[in-house]
């Protein structure tokens, strides 16, 4: 776990030195709030805005190594760019633009993970929305790792405001009324 955090740091200095607003997403923000699972990527959401998507890939090429073919053109249509780190860690970094990702990189913090290595991640209540609305089984046991260990603690009415209308775009709010289903069963016990 060591090695990917600090492939994790020493990605962090690279977007630092640029002045790129980012924040760790994933497993590397399920070690700060969730329930510690096993993880072999690094996952970024990082603020690019609309149109500068090859730009941005551009430059992160110049310092990493790519996992696909013709990165730079997979990265402008789908919005992810695909890399891996000098000790072979996967590292997909999310470019993000909407309100609510630019809202998510404001609010995270840096978190000390090992002595003197502290990396910036989202916040437990933005990973709760990132995971709900990805809601693929993954997401779903760390979920319910992330309510257990957080509890009380939660922005529950800043989570249900953030994410309801991203599941209004996928015309599924059935996932909300399962979080709400978790938040309940964890206040019971």
């Amino acid at each position: 776990m060591n090695g990917l955090l600090q492939a994790a740091d020493q990605l962090q200095a690279f977007v630092v030195e640029r002045g790129w607003p980012f924040c760790f997403i994933g497993g590397i923000a399920v070690l700060r709030w969730g329930e510690p699972r096993l993880t072999q990527d690094i996952d970024v959401s990082l603020l690019t805005g609309f149109g500068r998507e090859r730009q941005f890939a551009s430059a992160l090429i110049e310092r990493y190594r790519t996992r696909i073919s013709d990165a730079v053109e997979f990265a402008a249509q789908r919005r992810v760019l695909l890399l891996e780190s000098d000790d072979g860690y996967g590292i997909d970094i999310a470019f993000a633009a909407l309100p609510f990702e630019e809202l998510a990189i404001r609010r995270a913090s840096l978190f000390e993970f090992l002595p003197q290595l502290a990396l910036r991640t989202c916040s437990a209540e933005d990973l709760l929305v990132l995971k709900a609305f990805s809601n693929r089984p993954k997401d779903r046991a760390d979920l319910a790792g992330i309510v257990a260990r957080q509890r009380s603690g939660l922005d529950w009415s800043y989570i249900e405001a953030q994410l309801q209308p991203l599941l209004e775009l996928l015309d599924d709010l059935s996932i909300l009324s399962d979080l709400r289903r978790l938040r309940e069963d964890s206040d019971k016990t």
